[in-house]
């Protein structure tokens, strides 16, 4: 059996009773960092043989843990907080289970995108989980598009070094005045949530520099909303702000004219004439 367990988002004190007992009775426990999951089973006296199991070793681990289960082993899998298999590797386990005709089932824990939507203050009858936007600019700009376009709330993750430039992101494709809340270290002793229009808590995260790992939920577009057309101003902005994180000025008009729809042509000369 395959038990998918939930582990605490930040306070140990989350983690089930269930979840202690099958953490302790299982044959492998599958985790993404062995230190880190080795200090929570040892904050509950739990013993258990570890098993790395990431995005990065996937494949060659997740054969060894489904010879495993085929051998008749139970093994728990864990991400490092949160339910595993969201905006996680797990995935990949479960189909292989299920395509190994594997018993599979879940111990529920905390998550961080429900609990931040609850904290939102944002619908929660509907809402679409976007997790981490793409890297690459291409992708990231395609997922943009639909975010933007999306008429119910969108949960979002975020690590705190890359936050502004995906508030400013999501600002440069005419979501300014769309209200968000950013909520970090949940659970935990710092928890916050900022709440206000993107360019907001823009504000907010320039002054006061983004620590912990953050959660976005962002507003659904509303019926009678328009595109925003970003003044002279905002434009001169975003191109300050791609600059400062040392794009080129070839890479700055490559990206607007990804996140605008402009000819990338004009845009570098834009940029050029604005950087002299």
């Amino acid at each position: 059996m395959l038990y998918l367990v939930g582990t605490p988002i930040g306070n140990m004190q989350d983690l089930s009773p269930r979840a202690v007992e099958v953490l302790s009775s299982v044959d492998l426990v599958a985790c993404e960092d062995t230190r880190r999951t080795g200090l929570l089973l040892s904050h509950f006296g739990i013993s258990a043989k570890l098993l790395s199991y990431h995005e990065h070793n996937k494949a060659s681990a997740g054969s060894k843990i489904i010879s495993r289960l085929k051998e008749g082993q139970n093994v728990a899998l864990v991400s490092d907080a949160g339910m595993p298999s969201i905006s996680d590797p797990g995935e990949n386990l479960v189909k292989l289970c299920i395509e190994e005709e594997i018993d599979i089932t879940t111990v529920p824990g905390p998550v961080a995108g429900i609990s931040a939507l609850v904290l939102s203050g944002m619908d929660t009858r509907h809402y679409y989980f976007e997790g981490f936007l793409p890297v690459e600019t291409k992708e990231r700009k395609e997922r943009l598009s639909v975010v933007s376009e999306s008429a119910v709330t969108t949960i979002l993750y975020e690590a705190p070094h890359r936050l502004l430039k995906t508030l400013n992101d999501l600002s440069g494709a005419g979501l300014s005045e769309r209200r968000i809340s950013a909520c970090r270290e949940l659970t935990k002793k710092y928890e916050e949530v900022v709440r206000g229009t993107v360019s907001e808590v823009i504000s907010h995260f320039t002054e006061v520099p983004p620590k912990g790992e953050f959660v976005l939920v962002l507003e659904g577009r509303p019926e009678n909303e328009t595109k925003t057309v970003l003044s002279p101003e905002e434009r001169k902005n975003r191109i300050l702000n791609l600059e400062s994180q040392g794009m080129s000025t070839k890479e700055i008009a490559k990206t607007l004219s990804l996140e605008w729809g402009e000819s990338k042509k004009a845009l570098y000369a834009e940029v050029l004439e604005m950087l002299k």
